[in-house]
């Protein structure tokens, strides 16, 4: 199989099956655009996801090179977020930055499964959870005033579970 080399912000560069970085958009459309077959030609500079990233990227990628192209119908599909694989679930059982890493990363190579696995995953962790519960778990500092706090509450009490 013909396979392409992709070089991390840090330098460190991958040979990768092609069909396997076809899964990404942003890959994809570069190769279309460049002309690029194989992995002769340099290295495709990827400034926004370093080494450490990347190499899961790629292992999720090969992990899901069968699976179908995701529906294009966005608007009538449900959102769920208990519908990730054991795979994926057992994947993601990472630290808070690797995994807005890798948010950051499927975002930026426009890998469709992999930013709803992992939002997916950040979801799930803040389901169920009050403010403050969230705001500990992310270290999100709490800036509103008491009042201000208090009138969010109000305006949002539609969306709260009872």
């Amino acid at each position: 199989m013909p396979t392409i080399k992709l070089q991390s912000s840090d330098g460190e560069t991958f040979d990768i099956d092609t069909e396997i970085a076809k899964q990404s958009v942003t890959i994809k459309t570069m190769l279309e655009d460049l002309g690029i077959e194989d992995s002769d030609s340099d290295p495709i500079p990827l400034p926004n996801v370093n080494s450490a990233i990347l190499k899961k990227v790629i292992a999720w990628c090969t992990q899901h090179k069968d699976d179908p192209p995701p529906p294009e119908d966005e608007e009538n599909r449900e959102r769920r977020t208990d519908d990730l694989s054991p795979y994926d679930v057992d994947f993601l059982k990472v630290d808070q930055g690797t995994l807005f890493e890798l948010i950051l990363a499927a975002n930026y190579l426009d890998i469709k499964g992999l930013l709803d696995a992992t939002c997916k995953t950040v979801a799930n962790m803040i389901k169920g959870k009050a403010p403050e519960e969230i705001r500990k778990t992310f270290n999100i500092k709490n800036d509103f005033s008491p009042a201000e706090e208090e009138q969010v509450r109000k305006e949002n009490a539609w969306c709260e579970e009872k």
